[in-house]
């Protein structure tokens, strides 16, 4: 127990926390000193101090202020989605300027599949800090943001302060994914909670139940991602940046699937460039005949499908067509399943063709 209570110490002296910190991580360590090892307690109490020093308090990872690198990772990982673009340069270029600015809070809001969350992988590796992602799909209790007083048995901290003790830096770019998806009940609302998290007024004095004294998030830049703003609080909206992140369109999709989803599949399913060739005027049968979505998400399943069914002729040796026929892509993906020009030779009696709007437009 002495060596653990001197490592313990020891680790201290190398924080750079507040002297505030300091003063109540002093009288929790004297509060284990006097605990018997064998007491229950012992161990949550040498829990709390362990995560008091595993939190990285005011400790930053450098940021890369080279603006023509970060655009050029932007554009490496993502093709079009230009406003969000513009908005993470704008942030790089005044944080040059000014380094102790407050970081924006931005929520991409847009259809399943068109690269929300791999958004933020790149915005982290354009501007050289940790990511960290946070699903809020489903959750329903408040003590899953704000963590649980440490009385209760299985007291644990809550997910942001969790978090960024996973991140391991006080300013690492933090996903919120699905931030449309968070549930209420009994248990409080989560998404209240997240109104402390998200407001920069507010958010350099966050306090977990769990840690007991308050956190600066002030360092953290905040990412949201939604599909539909209409389930989302107004308070939590009115804190946030929306940026809206429109579909694709067909040139774009075809342009993607070339760029990234084709190389992608080829590398997943260990197939060589060589092995296989896909046209344009086939990527686009693809999008047209068997997807109809605002994203990519579907385009890249069909195209693992075509990639796999060349893939199974290469291994049993079975002679293909390198470059891809519009009878392959039947063949490997069935009857098309969209039919875009239907509605145009409609003369049957009794049926009227109506006009609907889906996120494809």
């Amino acid at each position: 127990a002495d060596i653990e209570f001197d490592a313990l110490q020891e680790r201290a002296k190398k924080k750079k926390w507040s002297k505030q910190v300091d003063a109540h991580f002093d009288k929790e360590l004297d509060k284990l000193g006097r605990m018997n090892p064998a007491a229950p307690d012992y161990s949550v109490q040498l829990n709390y101090l362990e995560l008091l020093l595993d939190l990285p308090w005011s400790e930053l990872t450098k940021d890369n202020f080279d603006l023509k690198r970060a655009q050029r990772i932007l554009d490496k990982d993502h093709f079009g989605l230009e406003k969000v673009k513009q908005r993470i340069i704008e942030y790089l270029a005044v944080l040059k300027l000014k380094r102790d600015m407050k970081a924006p809070i931005l929520c991409l809001v847009g259809p399943p599949g068109v690269g929300k969350t791999s958004l933020g992988k790149s915005i982290a590796k354009a501007l050289g800090r940790n990511y960290v992602r946070m699903a809020l799909g489903g959750i329903r209790d408040e003590a899953e943001v704000r963590g649980h007083r440490k009385t209760y048995i299985g007291a644990m901290p809550g997910r942001i302060i969790s978090s960024i003790k996973k991140a391991g830096a006080d300013n690492p770019v933090f996903v919120l994914d699905e931030i449309d998806k968070v549930g209420t009940d009994h248990r409080g609302d989560p998404s209240s909670a997240l109104l402390e998290v998200l407001d920069p007024e507010q958010n350099n004095a966050f306090y977990d139940h769990y840690v007991e004294m308050d956190y600066d998030l002030s360092n953290v830049l905040f990412i949201a991602t939604a599909n539909s703003l209409s389930t989302i609080q107004p308070a939590l909206l009115d804190r946030m940046e929306i940026i809206e992140v429109n579909g694709y369109t067909i040139e774009e999709k075809i342009e993607i699937a070339k760029k990234f989803l084709l190389p992608k599949q080829k590398e997943n399913h260990g197939l060589k460039l060589k092995d296989i060739v896909l046209k344009p005027n086939l990527i686009e049968k693809v999008i047209e005949d068997y997807t109809r979505e605002s994203g990519v998400r579907g385009l890249e399943k069909k195209i693992g499908s075509l990639v796999r069914g060349v893939a199974t002729k290469l291994a049993m040796e079975e002679e293909y067509n390198v470059t891809l026929t519009n009878e392959d892509v039947e063949r490997i993906l069935g009857a098309p399943i969209y039919d875009k020009d239907l509605y145009e030779g409609n003369e049957v009696a009794g049926v009227v063709t109506g006009l609907a709007w889906t996120s494809v437009g």
